[in-house]
């Protein structure tokens, strides 16, 4: 039998591949035999270093995703340079924290233009191709977008990340309503508390990492590395009849 969870001749695009969950998720995707398109404002030399250790073809492609500017070109570059494209994983966020009463436009308008509205334009992008090529080739592709448990849950003092967070939970159905007949899964992970570079404020605060922590049935924050299998699972046959679902890795959170 061959294994449903095998990538081998995969092309994935994965923003925000420089470190944390992006490198962790590009690393597991390329440990399963996919070929890599590390997207990022800082170059992922280290993410592109280790994929290729394990064999695979991998590229940095430079974009800024504050706008939507380099959306199109990330797609042609990956086509280009490693001759497809059949998944696309959505990790590339950015997070501000104030007090509701004192959130300004500027950190509104930062964090929904990175983290939902590039989100769709990369999307739409990247579905092009993949609709373009199962109509011509019975392929498609695997569209993966990064979620929170704040697409669940409200949060405090991050006003635009839960909007936008939220937002990608409903995205993420939206596509899937319209292109799964088109041969394009679309889903999300919902990372729980992971121990990252944007989380550690929290992790700084005595207080605030208490009740995490208190609240987490696995009794600890997440690694990055915890997110590769969900990753590899919706980018595979194996998910094939997976669509419009956001699958939580919480430790438990969400149960709690």
């Amino acid at each position: 039998m061959t294994n449903p969870f095998d990538l081998s001749g995969k092309v994935a695009i994965v923003t925000g591949a420089n470190t944390g969950i992006g490198q962790a998720i590009a690393l597991a995707l390329a440990e399963a035999g996919a070929d890599i398109a590390a997207v990022g404002r800082t170059p992922a030399q280290e993410t592109v270093d280790k994929a290729r250790a394990l064999g695979r073809r991998a590229e940095i492609v430079s974009a800024d995703l504050s706008t939507i500017e380099p959306v199109q070109r990330i797609v042609d570059e990956t086509v280009d340079k490693l001759g497809g494209l059949g998944i696309l994983v959505n990790n590339a966020g950015i997070i501000r924290r104030a007090d509701a009463v004192d959130f300004t436009e500027e950190d509104w308008d930062a964090v929904v233009d990175t983290n939902l509205k590039s989100v769709f334009f990369l999307c739409q992008a990247a579905g092009r191709h993949m609709i373009a090529r199962h109509e011509k080739e019975g392929g498609g592709g695997k569209i993966i977008n990064i979620a929170s448990m704040l697409t669940f849950q409200g949060g405090i003092r991050v006003p635009s990340y839960t909007a936008s967070k939220s937002g990608i939970g409903g995205l993420t159905k939206l596509l899937a309503n319209e292109w799964a007949s088109k041969g394009v899964n679309v889903n999300a992970i919902a990372p729980g508390y992971i121990a990252t570079n944007n989380t550690a404020a929290l992790q700084a605060d005595e207080v605030r990492n208490k009740s995490i922590l208190d609240r987490i049935p696995a009794g600890r924050w997440g690694d990055a590395s915890d997110l590769g299998g969900a990753a590899v699972f919706l980018a595979s046959r194996a998910a094939d009849y997976v669509q419009g679902h956001i699958l939580a890795v919480d430790g438990g959170w969400l149960a709690r």
